[in-house]
């Protein structure tokens, strides 16, 4: 596991960071970000958190998630009434995946088989292009939206397809009444969007949008148009600020493909989040979960490996999170 995020302010297993400023109406409150990261890292973050429930800390009951992309769909999953168990063991019974090679030789990278992996790497690419065209993040949002509004399609079956997936993820389709927060970027003005129970949007259409990465074009909500939570930033650690306690599930280890001095990364997330008075803990796939972490994390076929490398983990952070 690695708990140590790429910042000035590093946090090492046991350390507690100190808070700067006292928040008096969050004394004690855990937050819980859920980041993104395909599928291996959905099923890291469900596998680690049922883990850390064996253990005997009950993540799933937080006082705040906030879920992004993928991440979106485990902080609907957890706030569904479903066990941490049920929801592991719903993994580790899920049909074998078995990758088929569907790559274009110039697409090849090792350890890289699946349809999906290739679409991933299709998709990195594209995005790549748009990232490096862009002066800021708010140019990004915007060029990103643009990008995915000229994939839509036009007579909307991806659309319900797409929701039809995302609605079959989920144990339950009514908002929890715990404090859930789940992130977007409006496609057609580039502005960050943050849904929650009262954003007048079910449930199952927030981590539809959440979980939109624009390649196939944009998620519609009434007349709006959205794209993938971490574009607004990678993790989205930041709106957990004002809480006393926060803990950071990152599948991605914190990585950014945004320039450092756009401040979308992790560590100038936790860097804030410190100096409003919290403490932070990151933590990060230990070897057991895979090598996956890139775009094989796509790849329905890394869920189970994923999965268990996470319970095996979170086994492990009673200790750690106990001293946050």
């Amino acid at each position: 596991m690695n708990t140590t995020p790429s910042s000035t302010k590093p946090i090492t297993p046991g350390r507690q960071a100190q808070a700067v400023l006292p928040v008096p109406d969050n004394r004690n409150s855990l937050a819980l970000v859920l980041a993104g990261g395909g599928a291996a890292g959905n099923a890291w973050q469900l596998g680690l958190i049922a883990g850390v429930a064996e253990a005997g800390i009950d993540l799933s009951a937080a006082d705040l998630l906030i879920g992004t992309s993928s991440g979106s769909t485990v902080a609907a999953q957890i706030s569904s009434g479903i066990s941490p168990a049920e929801l592991y063991a719903a993994i580790l019974s899920e049909p074998e995946h078995r990758p088929s090679s569907k790559l274009r030789p110039e697409q090849h990278r090792p350890g890289q088989h699946s349809a999906a992996t290739a679409q991933a790497v299709q998709y990195m690419d594209w995005s790549a292009g748009i990232i490096a065209a862009a002066q800021d993040a708010a140019d990004m949002r915007r060029r990103m939206g643009a990008a995915a509004l000229g994939r839509d399609d036009s007579d909307g079956s991806l659309q319900l397809r797409w929701r039809s997936t995302v609605a079959a993820r989920l144990p339950k389709q009514d908002w929890p009444l715990q404090a859930v927060l789940i992130t977007a970027v409006n496609a057609q003005t580039g502005e960050p969007e943050v849904f929650d129970r009262n954003s007048g949007v079910e449930l199952v259409d927030a981590v539809a949008a959440s979980t939109s990465n624009g390649f196939g074009g944009s998620y519609r909500i009434g007349a709006k148009r959205y794209i993938n939570g971490g574009y607004r930033r990678n993790e989205n650690a930041d709106l957990a600020a004002g809480h006393r306690r926060v803990l950071i599930l990152s599948p991605f280890a914190g990585k950014s493909r945004t320039p450092s001095e756009w401040r979308m990364d992790l560590a100038s997330q936790v860097e804030e989040l410190l100096a409003s008075g919290s403490r932070v803990q990151t933590v990060f796939p230990a070897v057991g979960a895979g090598d996956v972490f890139n775009a094989s994390a796509a790849d329905p076929a890394t869920r189970q490996q994923a999965a268990r490398g996470g319970y095996q983990q979170g086994l492990g952070l009673q200790q750690l999170i106990a001293e946050l």
